[in-house]
């Protein structure tokens, strides 16, 4: 890209900063949220919702726990004046949450406002107008104090309208692109206004310091709102609230900071929903709180409703990878990270524990209404053996030994990369049973019994190449003779003989299983697993399933 020198810095950095926030390591309270979905977030569909979307959508709001909801332009638009009407009418507004209408500062747009808002019991009426320098010169062509005249004359016609009514409404006042406007302006603005209502710490107002357009890295946004904290006027009558948009991808960011700076009040939409690249992600910054054990005051436990309703109201899509809400942003493929997570969830099964510290994940999934065995561990062919263990484990109890796990791992990631495809856990199942499980098939296991004579005797009747066969020999146990039976009647040599088992479900119809290793005469080990209803069983079954691997795996290197 060749033409950069066309662009300047269009942003006003305070001059003597005292940079008090960044002395400061977390933010340890929530601030005040307004949603501002219905607004913002609405007017930037390509379809914009309908009267009962919005309806639905308001009531998710009030489900999430806001008590500040801005609701529309009612004097711009009759859809939004009939969505605001029906609140009223439907008595839908909760006596605890108190609805946001924006408005210009001209006369017939407040007056039709304040009308729209009869019969609301707690309002919220917000004057704004710009006060930057691009738009001072090039959209209004008015200078400084001409703009401050539009501000403070708006604020006495909210006065003025409000005691013609008998209206007790609260007062919000933005200087829109504030990040635009030089900070001694815009204090200038805000205090004219705060001189006309004149807030107590008994009926507060509030004062927005939008970033309407990202223009400056999130520090000097900070200084901005730190210089306004220190110097707007009837401070503890004010509340000073931030509406950042995302123009620069640091919506979030900005908004921390401006926290740490002294605001106390957020403004922002689910998902960052709005114009251009959206509003700041109320969502994010409020489970970036909780991940910091601090309670953001909003219910977000349900997170799957949250985003069904979201994408079915505003059709748009929650990205894949959305902080805390996306499908995959649980999702480990990654062997190593598995194996890290798998390990971190026993860790604290073991010790009871109860901070969450799990490696890779900062949020625990149930937190949000996600599951562990369908959104943590993810199987594809870059998968590794814990991961894969864990989902056999987790999903259908299948405890495989540490040394059989990674070829399991391996068994399963072929077919992964063979489909290119992830793998569900059903699929992963399918290919564990089918690699490893009751394989009878070179060399059939037909029939079993057994006689005690001073050590156990076994006849075993195999099928091998269509013959049957009844192998005969004693050993020290069950399993040993029928080891002993194979070696001495069929000529397959094999020792090093290890195995695991454990049940796999309780009561009178618990089946056990059974993983079993054995080293081959070329020094191959090889697995098998068997399942039944006797443990006995179990055992043989992994035998067969063993040795017939490996006369497969003879087969298949014999072929090619």
């Amino acid at each position: 890209m060749t033409n950069a020198e066309k662009y300047q810095r269009q942003f006003f950095p305070v001059s003597a900063p005292r940079h008090r926030w960044a002395e400061k390591t977390y933010i340890d309270r929530a601030p005040a949220w307004c949603s501002v979905d219905l607004r913002d977030g609405n007017q930037s569909l390509t379809v914009p919702m309908s009267l009962e979307e919005k309806l639905a959508f308001f009531r998710l709001l009030v489900d999430i726990g806001f008590k500040e909801i801005e609701v529309g332009f009612p004097a711009a638009s009759e859809t939004e004046y009939a969505f605001l009407r029906a609140l009223i009418e439907r008595d839908l507004i909760p006596d605890d949450v108190t609805v946001q209408v924006l408005t210009q500062s001209r006369r017939h747009i407040i007056e039709k406002t304040f009308e729209a808002l009869r019969g609301c019991k707690k309002a919220t009426v917000h004057l704004y107008n710009s006060t930057s320098k691009a738009q001072r010169e090039q959209v209004f062509r008015k200078s400084e104090d001409e703009i401050l005249k539009i501000a403070s004359e708006g604020a006495e016609l909210f006065l003025k309208i409000a005691e013609e009514t008998g209206a007790d409404y609260g007062y919000e006042y933005s200087p829109e692109s504030f990040t635009g406007t030089e900070p001694e302006f815009a204090l200038r603005v805000c205090n004219a206004v705060l001189d006309v209502w004149q807030p107590t710490r008994y009926k507060k107002v509030i004062i927005n310091l939008p970033v309407t357009v990202e223009l400056s890295s999130p520090h000097v946004y900070a200084d901005q709102v730190e210089f306004m904290c220190d110097n707007l006027k009837y401070r503890d009558g004010v509340t000073v609230s931030l509406h950042p948009h995302n123009d620069r991808g640091c919506a979030v960011a900005d908004a921390e900071l401006g926290l740490l700076a002294g605001a106390e009040r957020i403004e922002g939409t689910l998902f960052g929903n709005g114009e251009r690249t959206g509003n700041v992600d109320i969502i994010t910054l409020a489970m970036n709180m909780y991940t910091q054990g601090v309670d953001p005051g909003l219910d977000l436990s349900d997170m799957p409703r949250i985003a069904e309703l979201y994408e079915r109201t505003t059709r748009m899509q929650v990205g894949f990878r959305q902080p805390y809400a996306g499908k995959l942003v649980f999702a480990a493929f990654s062997g190593s990270h598995q194996d890290a997570i798998a390990k971190g969830m026993k860790w604290r099964r073991e010790r009871g524990e109860q901070t969450w510290t799990v490696p890779y994940l900062p949020l625990d999934p149930e937190d949000v209404g996600r599951e562990y065995e369908t959104d943590v561990i993810r199987i594809n062919s870059q998968s590794g053996k814990g991961g894969i263990g864990y989902v056999l484990e987790h999903s259908f109890g299948y405890i495989l030994p540490a040394a059989m796990r990674e070829e399991v791992g391996y068994a399963v990631k072929r077919v992964s990369d063979r489909e290119h495809a992830e793998l569900s856990p059903e699929e992963v199942l399918a290919v564990f049973t089918k690699e490893y499980v009751n394989v009878n098939d070179i060399i059939k296991l037909k029939d079993y019994h057994f006689t005690r004579t001073p050590g156990i005797n076994a006849a075993v009747t195999v099928e091998v190449g269509g013959e049957v066969r009844e192998l005969k020999a004693a050993g020290n146990g069950r399993l040993d003779a029928v080891s002993n039976a194979i070696r001495g009647c069929l000529g397959i040599m094999f020792s090093g003989l290890t195995y695991e088992e454990h049940a796999l479900s309780r009561g009178s119809s618990s089946q056990a299983i059974t993983y079993l290793s054995v080293v081959m005469a070329d020094g191959r080990r090889v697995w098998g697993a068997g399942i039944s209803e006797d443990i006995i069983a179990s055992s043989i079954n992994a035998l067969f399933s063993a040795l017939n691997r490996a006369k497969r795996d003879e087969t298949e290197h014999t072929d090619r």
